[in-house]
């Protein structure tokens, strides 16, 4: 048992029943009725769940791979899969939408490597790495720029290290002390000719902190808005409060610029600043730097604080400052509401030294008319000449891929209509009209063409590989038939393509993830079973033979011999719907014993009913549980339909959330229909459960209807009130809106909960809308009115969980809330 910390419980189990009245009953009814003698806490520490489950959350797994661009090498990386309640405890503070520890001066929830290795392709031992430390705390790794080495962060009890390793002789170096600051993003900036790094120190002026619990108010704190403007904003969490925060954000951002080289010699190269990110021209001759600049805001994060962008020489020196971007408290309303002037502002990956950058032509505000949304421009070192804008967007700027100087390919999106586009260009001449070789629904997977294949230039940046004046695509291959990747070649001047490869996936899965050598017809591919853990492969695409080059095993043995599938069914309404099925560990399908049903599933709004009713999963995928996942419950004799589809449509001028509640029930309906017709499930003793929205959706379930016989709903938000500016990929406010947000609201329908539902939520969940505060209401609300419900405060966890402790006892407790509630579920008939 863990004893130094524990778990926070509120139960409340009401249910009405008749009773004989006795003298010595209304004794105990009276004293029981008084809120001070009933036991509304339970002073329970961390549990471990049945061994079946505690077997598989504690295995090692295999490490992640990190390949080499021509497939050559891999460095293999492993962590612990949980971390330790303890790690959770440190020093945290919570400034502008980030989590710092002011100790060690890194992220505060930061997952670290503690094994490093190397492994050459093609042979199946790996090579240790010699001069690590004995225990590290490894985070922000990369290549060299070209690939000859790799940079990584060590954290100690004190601070940050930065650390080198010499991929050829295989030996690791540690380049300075623990005095990097790696509150903001990475601590270091590889120079492009690979021979050093320009790192963030802590500057030695910087001051205490102040610590808030000992210090005295000098006043009340006040924001105003006394000019009336609009500041609808997301319900950030994490946000800068008082003077004192403010004080704390600047200390914990403010770095020195010191370049080090690869012997650990270092010189300071900028003053001290609060330093965002730091980006080399290609050619290596500029570096772009944006800075922080004050004033900061208590309504949003940092980085929608005043910025400063500029250029500067390899040594330093300004040469021109590019973006002076002001405090972003006010936008239009709508998803696709941005800033006007500058944004994206990034270097072409295919030139020297050319910067470009997107600016709206509508004002930032998708609420106006406009033929176009979006214009690109650039400009060229020195940086003193008008910029020249060269592709209008229709839709909202999504990103780019350079390749050179007559082709390079944009992509636009628009949220209201779901509309994405790609923009074939020439970016030395405006005048050519841009082909738009991408022009469909983004939620319409079956119609999406793949992603374009890069790779390194004459500077080390990927841009658009083009071989024979021909681009290539990889894709996911998704369609009615099941999920088969390929490989497209595209003609530049006809745009008609040609496949080269599809994967068959007939008894396993496989992945697409790099194409290595176009003329030879190699790719890197991932393979898997639902028995078979995954494992990368070079493909030949001519012969179609496959090289394995890592042989990792399944972890999960228990779950080897399950029967897994991916069933089709319909809604009511026609709507046609999947989820993966998972049968019971040593389930007889023949004897067809009807068993207990967790059904786990997160809905998605979609604006069409054809890209709502696409399967995307796949029964051929390797069967991996994770800390939330309700695979586990196949060793304790559960029926599990994982992933459900639970799609939310409104079309045309509808939008999804009209008819939510509707929609969710028919949703929760058709897939108990669908498994009780195959015969395995008594369909009086299903769960649901979600995570997140999924939360959000199990309690609407349970409000709304009676197919269920418990809930378990994961750090949800339950009253949409607490998120009146928009929530999900709901737009409308609350005061646009207001009969839906009541409606969706199971908070305002807690009289109807009869339901057993088990809350779970993290005391220091960060996710926006999802405070913990929803869960600690929604528990009040809940009991007050009598429902069955019980409130389980994971300490010191967010949004998803990651200390040991807290993952094996949230088993614990779904276990048990299944098990009592479902499997053993005790079914009254009425009488007729």
């Amino acid at each position: 048992m863990f004893k130094t910390y524990s778990t926070t419980f509120f139960i409340a189990n009401l249910p009405s029943r008749k009773i004989k009245i006795t003298g010595f009953s209304v004794l105990m009814t009276l004293l029981l009725c008084f809120p001070f003698f009933t036991q509304a806490q339970l002073d329970l520490t961390y549990q471990k769940p049945a061994k079946e489950i505690l077997d598989m959350v504690d295995t090692p797994l295999p490490p992640s791979v990190l390949i080499n661009d021509d497939a050559t090498l891999m460095i293999l990386i492993a962590r612990d899969q949980f971390r330790s309640i303890a790690e959770l405890s440190e020093p945290e503070l919570r400034l502008g939408g980030l989590r710092i520890n002011p100790v060690t001066n890194i992220g505060s929830r930061t997952r670290f490597y503690n094994k490093v290795a190397l492994q050459k392709v093609g042979e199946k031992e790996t090579m240790d790495i010699e001069g690590l430390p004995e225990k590290y705390r490894a985070a922000h790794l990369s290549w060299s720029p070209d690939q000859s080495k790799v940079a990584f962060t060590n954290t100690t009890d004190k601070g940050v290290e930065l650390w080198m390793v010499d991929l050829d002789t295989r030996q690791a170096k540690q380049l300075t002390s623990d005095i990097l600051n790696a509150n903001i993003g990475s601590p270091y900036t590889w120079l492009p000719d690979g021979n050093g790094f320009i790192v963030k120190f802590l500057p030695e002026d910087r001051m205490a902190l102040i610590d808030k619990t000992s210090t005295i108010p000098t006043g009340p704190r006040i924001s105003v808005n006394e000019a009336g403007v609009k500041a609808q904003n997301r319900t950030y969490q994490d946000l800068l409060k008082d003077k004192a925060d403010e004080a704390n954000f600047e200390q914990l951002a403010r770095s020195t610029l010191y370049k080090v080289d690869l012997d650990g010699n270092k010189s300071i190269w900028k003053d001290t600043g609060m330093y965002r990110y730091i980006r080399f021209s290609p050619n290596g001759e500029y570096v772009m730097i944006n800075t922080i600049k004050k004033p900061f805001s208590y309504l949003v994060p940092y980085y929608r604080f005043p910025a400063l962008t500029a250029i500067y020489d390899k040594e330093a020196q300004l040469v021109e400052e590019i973006l002076d971007q002001q405090l972003i408290e006010e936008l239009p309303k709508g998803f696709g509401a941005v800033a006007t002037g500058k944004r994206s502002i990034n270097w072409r990956a295919d030139e020297g030294a050319t910067l470009y950058w997107v600016e709206a032509m509508d004002g930032g505000d998708p609420n106006l008319e406009s033929k176009y949304r979006d214009q690109l421009f650039v400009q060229t070192a020195p940086f003193d000449a008008q910029a020249k804008p060269i592709l209008k967007m229709h839709n909202r700027y999504a990103g780019i891929i350079w390749g050179d100087a007559n082709t390079a390919v944009a992509y636009d999106s628009w949220f209201k209509n779901r509309n994405t586009k790609a923009y074939l260009f020439s970016p030395s001449d405006p005048s050519q009209s841009p082909k738009i070789v991408e022009d469909r629904n983004s939620q319409d997977r079956y119609s999406d063409p793949g992603n374009f294949v890069t790779k390194p230039n004459q500077f080390d940046r990927n841009t658009l590989a083009i071989t024979n004046g021909k681009l290539h695509l990889i894709g996911d291959g998704y369609s009615a038939e099941g999920r088969r990747p390929f490989v497209d070649e595209m003609d530049l001047k006809t745009l008609a393509t040609k496949r080269l490869y599809q994967a068959t996936n007939k008894d396993d899965f496989e992945r697409i993830s790099k194409v290595l050598d176009i003329k030879k017809g190699e790719i890197l591919t991932r393979i898997e079973s639902p028995t078979d853990y995954p494992n990368y492969y070079i493909r030949n695409m001519k012969s179609k033979k496959a090289e394995a080059i890592t042989f990792f095993e399944n972890p999960y043995k228990a779950l080897q011999d399950v029967h897994k599938e991916v069933i089709r069914y319909k809604r009511d309404d026609g709507l046609e719907l999947s989820g993966t099925l998972y049968l019971p560990v040593g389930y007889d399908k023949n004897k067809k014993e009807k068993m207990p049903m967790v059904l786990w599933a997160y809905p998605r709004e979609y604006k069409d009913r054809a890209s709502a009713s696409q399967v995307t999963a796949s029964s051929n995928t390797f069967t991996a549980p994770y800390y939330g996942s309700p695979v586990y419950w196949v060793t304790r004799g559960y029926v599990v339909l994982d992933g459900a589809s639970f799609p939310i449509i409104g079309e045309g001028d509808e939008e999804p959330n009209d008819s939510f509640r509707k929609q969710l029930v028919a949703n929760g309906k058709a897939a108990i229909d669908a498994v009780d017709a195959m015969g395995y499930i008594d369909r009086d003793r299903v769960a649901v459960g979600g995570h997140s929205y999924g939360a959000f959706m199990t309690a609407n379930l349970l409000s709304h209807s009676k197919l269920f016989a418990a809930g378990i709903a994961r750090s949800g938000a339950y009253n949409r009130t607490l998120t009146p500016f928009g929530f999900q990929r709901e737009e409308r406010s609350y005061w646009e809106a207001p009969e839906i947000y009541y409606k969706m609201s199971p908070f305002m329908h807690a009289d109807k909960m009869k339901t057993p539902l088990l809350l779970v939520h993290g005391e220091a969940d960060n996710n926006s809308g999802t405070y913990p505060l929803q869960s600690e209401r929604y528990f009040n609300a809940l009991k007050g009115l009598g429902a069955p419900v019980r409130l389980v405060m994971l300490p010191k966890e967010s949004h998803g969980y990651a200390a040991k402790e807290s993952v094996l006892h949230l088993l614990w407790e779904q276990d048990q809330w299944l098990e009592k509630h479902v499997k053993n579920r005790k079914v009254v008939v009425p009488k007729p």
